[in-house]
């Protein structure tokens, strides 16, 4: 009523005030948008999509409001209701801006304008549309010349011309070359993220023959700490943790196959393109751990999403959401997720691209699935060996349990294996009377009932016949023909109808003599619920219903519940009781051990279903379905690489693999621009590009675009070998510069983006912690596996109080700690270890007080500079090895300290300095002042 009020009004005023002549868009309209709009509505940053100074852009509208101007209908028009005011919490411009709203006669000329028909004639905008596909990234990679350069004797390969000749046009010179060890010590760093050693060093050294360079290359490069090294770069990239994230924060117990299955990726130089192929697509069986890479990042369990479906709708946009993000930023360095709720406000990325890209992942789930390696394989048949000793065990205890209803206490009811042993009785029909249950209607997945030479004659194969007071029936999973079908678990199971009183009963071909009654809620122990608490078994010797019911066994005997305790072993010999012993020994370490197997045969990794619709979202909700869209590329790359349109209706299997074959076309311009990147930047600590993820016109421009391209086409022309990029950057003259600075360098490049020296840089925080653990030589190189942990808690709501003292199994490499989204390390959290939480596709390096502070106070540094003492103290003798040996103890203990921790000997002043230490606060404190060193702490 308002706003027809509101517009009756305006259109009175306007029959009075507004002159006859229809309002001119040049002279009349466009100064008002100017003065009251273009604040907010204009140039390549509008707000909500919406720009007012271009007539295609202003016609086509903004973010969810569809088209801002409907000519000849000012009613319609989202521009006229704004500025009028229709909704007043929507006026524009808003109360709180500093640009002042239209006056009443401003208003009129816009509906009287809007009304005529809305002429913005052609030509007239004083703004451009720029191309947002003119953009460097977007253009075919070409493979440029190597540029000349006038110092011909300083380049070793062709990545020095190009990083010389943007020097030389710089005004800048080469930094000279490191020497020996400090070189060995970077590369050694670099490539495993380890020290070297003292008989490292040496050993270099003495080799003075060509090619002793690249044969340390080699040697690094086919070490497993390399993959190790490598993986977590990637994994950073990634988001990889082993928690689901989220306020509740729960373990997600089985990511680790992915973590390694990353770092046996890189150390098997797995070409690039099919690392990328295997986790998008899936790989061949053995390779399921690949996928991990589509549910990384973190995600809401369903028992954290509202019950309803819009919250469930919700949920599910923000799953494929990430997997989209994770994909686009990844391998594409693009910022696809942006385009989510409006097309991108800088890249040629459109929302419909956005919705038909989530269609490649429309069967993607988050979960677990078997692994089908050969190691899984033989844990599966030692799970299914584990299973049959149980089974035997199971059948041998009940020779040494007392007769139900003989006075003896029994052991309590639980939900997965209950045996009640009677004495001999003969039987034609055999009741099961459940009277209570811990929850719910009762469900037994299995009644078995044993004749006196242990055969099951409750069998369906042994024409026994199962009848019921009634049934809660779910197709093919609780069925009556199930609770005598020789088959465990709840998916084959019976269940009663209500939960007191009901009853199942069996009824055999012929009588039996019965001695075992054995039963259980879910024989696969997954199931806990809905056990029979309270029960009483009863046997009749014929079937009619006149014939009377003997009571053999019920629940009276038994300890509640729930109840932990045992019952004594009664009327047992010391004999049989110890055989008892032993065979409940061996089956609870058998329990235990099946659980570490299904523990360790699955993954969480990408779990694939028959893809649902997917349709472009209006502002990405959820509950503003548009059009149903089929898989299918980014458009603005079609002129470019083949693009991708699949059916509405493909199969999960083929749209990822049409998408994993499209990422890593080799004509695509950005994956091996972004993968040749990154391999730059984890060299020298900046990439080409220092915006890593986003090579988009938002993104920095690179600093040698030419070198970048070169690598880009070397990259694939390798076969996307990662190895061979390292050799080439490696070996080249810019990477041994010394890091020495000098005035003009500083002056023109203080970052040293141009490559003018060696950009030192602070070692990552889980190479601190690994270097800590192998200078004091207690570093376990223990490879692979459930990660260790960090915290006393592995997820959840409790809490994640560090731990401060670690066994061999806490002192592995710190990749394979078991990592916490959103927690970051004690200690090293603090030396910007991601926590997963983003992308972190360039650490950046903080310098704050309490980096010092844990470094130095830690009881992880305590410990491993007792350890390094205690090292030093067995590898230096009390008496001098040779007569020119320094024959002070001390001394000789602090050049072992150097030798270990900088593989150098100290110069005067610091034996001086640390000798004054050592002498006063024991070599202990001198070890901890040498770990918070920056020579230490820093790669040369």
């Amino acid at each position: 009523m308002r706003r027809l009020l509101a517009t009756a009004a305006i259109v009175c005023l306007g029959g009075a005030g507004v002159r006859a002549a229809t309002p001119d868009f040049v002279h009349d309209i466009r100064p008002l948008l100017e003065k009251h709009c273009y604040a907010c509505h204009a140039g390549e940053q509008a707000k909500s999509g919406l720009r007012l100074d271009l007539k295609e852009a202003a016609f086509n509208g903004g973010d969810g409001w569809g088209a801002a101007i409907v000519p000849g209908k000012p009613d319609d028009s989202p521009l006229v209701q704004f500025a009028r005011g229709d909704d007043p919490d929507l006026r524009m411009p808003p109360k709180e801006s500093d640009v002042p709203p239209l006056a009443a006669s401003d208003i009129e000329r816009l509906v009287a304008w809007v009304n005529a028909g809305a002429d913005w004639p052609d030509g007239v905008d004083t703004a451009t549309v720029v191309d947002k596909t003119d953009h460097w990234a977007f253009k075919p990679v070409r493979r440029p010349a190597v540029p000349v350069v006038h110092d011909t004797a300083w380049p070793k390969n062709d990545i020095d011309r190009f990083i010389l000749a943007r020097l030389e046009a710089e005004g800048l010179t080469p930094a000279a070359e490191a020497d020996r060890r400090t070189w060995l010590r970077r590369v050694t760093f670099d490539l495993t993220g380890l020290p070297t050693t003292p008989e490292e060093v040496e050993q270099f050294a003495a080799d003075t023959s060509p090619g002793a360079h690249g044969r340390v290359i080699e040697r690094l490069l086919a070490s497993p700490r390399y993959g190790e090294r490598y993986a977590q770069h990637w994994l950073d990239v990634v988001r990889y943790a082993d928690t689901h994230g989220y306020e509740v924060n729960t373990e997600r117990p089985n990511a680790w196959p992915y973590r390694d299955y990353c770092i046996s990726a890189f150390n098997a130089d797995l070409p690039y393109d099919q690392f990328v192929r295997e986790q998008i697509a899936g790989g061949e069986p053995g390779k399921e751990a690949a996928t991990g890479f589509l549910v990384a990042a973190a995600v809401l369990l369903p028992g954290q999403i509202g019950a309803d479906d819009v919250s469930k709708r919700a949920a599910r946009q923000d799953a494929l959401n990430d997997i989209i993000v994770n994909t686009s930023d990844t391998v594409l360095g693009l910022t696809v997720g942006c385009a989510r709720c409006h097309d991108h406000k800088f890249d040629p990325i459109t929302a419909r691209d956005y919705y038909s890209l989530q269609a490649f992942f429309a069967g993607v789930e988050y979960g677990e699935r078997m692994l089908e390696t050969p190691e899984a394989a033989l844990l599966r048949k030692e799970h299914d060996n584990a299973r049959e000793r149980i089974t035997e065990i199971d059948r041998e205890l009940p020779r040494y349990q007392p007769l139900a209803r003989a006075g003896h206490t029994r052991p309590p009811v639980t939900p997965h294996f209950n045996t009640d042993r009677i004495a001999a009785v003969s039987a034609q029909r055999l009741r099961f009377t459940i009277l209570d249950t811990n929850q719910y209607e009762p469900c037994i997945d299995e009644l078995e009932v044993f004749d006196s030479e242990g055969r099951n004659v409750a069998l369906a194969t042994a024409g026994t016949k199962p009848m019921s007071s009634g049934n809660l029936v779910t197709a093919g999973v609780h069925e009556l023909e199930h609770v005598n079908d020789g088959q465990y678990g709840n998916g084959r199971s019976w269940m009663a109808a209500t939960r007191n009183n009901g009853w199942v009963m069996l009824e055999f071909k012929e009588p039996v003599t019965i001695e075992r009654i054995v039963w259980g809620r879910d024989r696969t122990e997954k199931f806990k619920d809905r056990t029979a608490t309270a029960y009483r078994i009863e046997v009749s010797v014929g079937t009619g219903d006149d014939d009377a019911w003997t009571l053999v066994a019920d629940s009276t005997d038994r300890l509640a519940f729930g109840t932990k305790e045992k019952p004594p072993l009664a009327g047992l010999s010391p004999e049989e009781q110890k055989t008892v012993s032993a065979l409940e020994r061996e089956k609870a370490a058998l329990q235990a051990r099946i659980q570490t197997i299904v523990r360790d045969t699955r993954v969480f990794a990408g779990s694939f279903k028959n893809p649902h619709p997917v349709h472009l979202l209006n502002r990405g909700d959820a509950e503003q379905r548009k059009e149903e869209l089929a898989p299918g590329s980014i458009a603005t790359f079609a002129g470019l690489v083949t693009p991708v349109s699949l059916a509405k209706d493909a199969p999960d299997s083929d749209r990822r693999q049409a998408l994993a074959t499209w990422l890593t076309d080799p004509k695509h311009p950005l994956p091996a621009r972004v993968m040749a990147n990154r391999i730059w930047q984890w060299h020298f600590g900046t990439g080409l590009v220092d915006t890593p993820n986003d090579f988009g016109r938002n993104g920095s421009k690179a600093t040698h675009p030419e070198l970048l391209d070169w690598l880009a086409d070397e990259f694939v022309a390798s076969g996307w070998s990662i190895k061979h990029m390292h050799r080439l950057i490696m070996g080249s003259a810019t990477f041994r510069q010394a890091s020495t600075a000098n005035p003009a360098g500083l002056a023109k490049d203080a970052d040293a983006r141009l490559l003018w020296r060696f950009p030192p840089r602070r070692l990552e925080a889980e190479t601190i912690r690994d270097t800590m653990l192998a200078v004091s030589g207690r570093l376990n190189l223990e490879m692979g596996g459930r990660g260790f942990n960090l915290f006393n808690s592995r997820g959840g709501l409790s809490g994640f109080p560090p731990i401060e003292s670690f066994d061999a199994a806490g002192r592995r490499r710190m990749i394979y700690a078991h990592k916490v989204r959103m927690e970051r390390d004690d200690v090293f959290g603090a030396f910007d270890c991601p926590d997963a939480g983003q992308s972190m596709a360039r650490r950046r390096q903080s310098t704050t007080p309490i980096q010092a502070l844990n470094l130095f106070n830690s009881p992880f540094t305590f410990h491993e500079s007792q350890a390094l003492a205690a090292r030093i103290e067995a590898d230096v003798p009390t008496e001098p090895a040779t007569a020119t040996a320094d024959g002070d103890l001390v001394r000789r203990q602090i050049d072992r300290v150097f030798q270990l921790a900088f593989t150098r000997a100290p110069d005067a002043l610091e034996m001086s300095a640390a000798e004054a230490v050592v002498r006063e606060h024991g070599l202990s404190t001198l070890c901890r002042v040498i770990f918070n060193s920056n020579e230490f702490l820093f790669v040369p």
